[in-house]
Parts: C-alpha cells; structure tokens; sequence
C-alpha cells in the first residue's frame, strides 16, 4: 500500500501541483471568488471539469492530478477512478459529508481528504434560528392562511405565540452548527438544552446550557432543533414515540438530515396539528409535488438550501483553497478526515 508520505513528496518548491476542480461553472462561480481563484492558480495547474458526474470524463483528466476538488454531484472516487489517478495524493471536498464522493479505497491508498463542513456551520445555524422565530410566531400558519385565502379573522386565529427570550430549546447534537446555533439562540435568551453523548458537563457549563438526557430534553422543550450527525446509531433517532413526548404546540426544526428524523412518523404527527415543524431536509429530494408536507398549514418547507447563501458558498471555496495552498507548501492540513467519516450518511 502506498501512504500519504510517498504520495506528497516530491512537490518542489515552486512548482504548480496539478490538480483537478471537478465543479460546474455555475456552482464555480459561487464557490471561488476572483481572489480565491488567483490564489489556487498561484500554487496550482488548474484542469476545470464542469461535466463532474461523468466518470469518464474523470477518468480523462486524472492520470497526471496530485488534487482532486469535489463538489455536490462529482462523481465517487472508487477503485477504478483511483486506477486512473496514479499521482492523487489530496482529494478535497467543497462540502461537508465526503462519503458520496471517496470510497474506502482512497484511504486505503493513503490519499488525504479534506472537507469544507466548517463554513457551513454559521449558514445553516441561521436558518435554523430563522425557523425557529417562525415557528414561535407561528408566521408560517399566518402566511398559509393568507395565501390560502382564509377570512382575515380566520387568518388570525392559532396557536399560543412565544418570545425566544426565556424560551426552552431543545438541541440535539453538539455538532459545529449545533454549537453556532445554540450561541444564537442564547445570545436571544433562549434556555437551551443539550441532547450529546459526547458533550461533558463541563463543556455544556462552558457553553451556557444544560446537559439533559434525550426523553426529558424532549418532554421540556418549546422548540426542538436537530443538529446530530448522520450515523447508523442516528437513524430515525427521532420516531413517533419521541414525537409523542414533545409539549402540545411545540415545534420541530431539522436543517441537518431527514436520516434523523422518521418522516412518515413526522407526517403523521404534525397532521394532528399539535405540533409544527420546520424542515430543509426530506427522505427525497426533490420533495415530491404530492407529498403530504407540501399541503400541512403547519409546516414550514425550504428546499434544502440552509447554506446556500453567497458568504457560506465563498467560505467553502476559502476552506477548499486554504487547504490545497497548505498541502502545496508542505503544511499540515486543517480539516483532514480519516476512513471512519464514511460511516456519515449522505
């Protein structure tokens, strides 16, 4: 097997790495301004290929590339793309979960992988906090309402409203976004609680929330916003029994993966009306037309765009080139993953 060592030595001083940016040019554009660009063509001899789910295509383009720049959609580095890769020493992903894009095969060959995940943590932090509001306002009923072309006092009519300040949020997962929004949520005065196996006391205190256990996280919360990641032991962490504990009126935000939540337990709870939800993240994607969430007056939808905003896609190209410059210059990498991130579910 070939390690990471052999696969980075030789990069002279100077000389440009060939390297690889399997992104189309709409999605190019947004990821890498004019000033990240010109730094990445300063350490690198740039192939664009814009057709990155074609595997062929790939495969054309990779035999002299020592990196290798994923985005959404590029197609997965396997064994047969490795055969064509020879020279691949640094695969580096625009995003945050790598499994779509790097079988185990990579690691295997000793190639580093990097990710951009942590640029996303503020984006997606601020939607989940933007549903929230929604959620304790109950905007998301008014505007169905309205749209709907219910009567103004019909209109009016709904549930019991609440501030955020002196609010109990319920966060499940200590993840990166997890943290930046449960600072949002305090700095509004919200009472937050933490849902980690992971997280100590210590660190809970340090944060300025409370450690709690799932059932009672879930029993004392107004609002409950899921940021845990996507592995085995999370699936469906949130079913219909853990919906059944939630406060009549209380909410649900879920900007991380559906894999967390069981959707059709969802679907059935929310229909009864005693709880709302607010969701980027669908079991299919796109959300079909007939899908029962599209028509609930209590569900407020985006289509899964929680970090799609200009200074998250420009932080990712920030994360992606910082990243290539420091493996170019023979750095130590930042935000390198090891084989176990492929147990992430996409």
């Amino acid at each position: 097997m070939t390690g990471s060592a052999d696969l980075t030595a030789g990069l002279a001083p100077g000389v440009r790495v060939p390297t690889v940016v399997a992104v189309p040019e709409a999605l190019l554009a947004q990821l890498f301004t004019p000033a990240a660009w010109q730094r990445l063509c300063s350490v690198a001899d740039v192939t664009v290929l814009e057709d990155h789910t074609d595997r062929d295509a790939l495969a054309a383009v990779l035999p002299s590339a020592r990196v290798l720049v994923t985005a959404w959609g590029t197609a997965k580095v396997d064994a047969d793309l490795l055969a064509a890769a020879p020279r691949l020493a640094l695969l580096a992903h625009t995003g945050g979960a790598i499994s779509p894009y790097a079988g185990e095969e990579v690691f295997a060959r000793g190639v580093q992988v990097t990710q951009a995940g942590a640029a996303m943590a503020r984006s997606v932090a601020e939607v989940a906090l933007t549903f929230t509001l929604a959620l304790l306002h109950r905007v998301h009923r008014f505007d169905h309402a309205l749209r709907g072309g219910a009567h103004w006092d019909r209109a009016s009519a709904a549930p019991p409203r609440h501030e955020i300040n002196g609010c109990p949020v319920g966060v499940i997962g200590a993840s990166r976004t997890g943290r930046a929004y449960l600072a949002l949520a305090t700095a509004l005065g919200a009472r937050v609680s933490v849902y980690d196996p992971l997280l100590t006391e210590a660190e809970a205190a340090r944060l300025g929330v409370r450690k709690a256990a799932l059932d009672d996280l879930l029993e004392s919360s107004r609002i409950v916003a899921v940021h845990a990641p996507a592995l085995p032991e999370t699936h469906h962490l949130i079913g219909a029994r853990e919906l059944a504990l939630l406060p009549d009126g209380a909410g649900l935000v879920n900007t991380a993966r559906s894999w967390l939540v069981d959707e059709q337990a969802l679907v059935a709870a929310v229909r009864t009306g005693r709880i709302d939800a607010a969701l980027d993240v669908y079991d299919t994607e796109p959300l079909p037309l007939d899908h029962p969430l599209r028509h609930l007056p209590n569900v407020l939808l985006t289509p899964h765009q929680a970090a799609a905003t200009v200074e998250c896609r420009s932080a990712l190209g920030d994360h992606t080139v910082d990243e290539i410059v420091r493996f170019a210059t023979g750095q130590p990498l930042l935000h390198t993953v090891d084989r176990t991130a492929l147990a992430r579910v996409e």
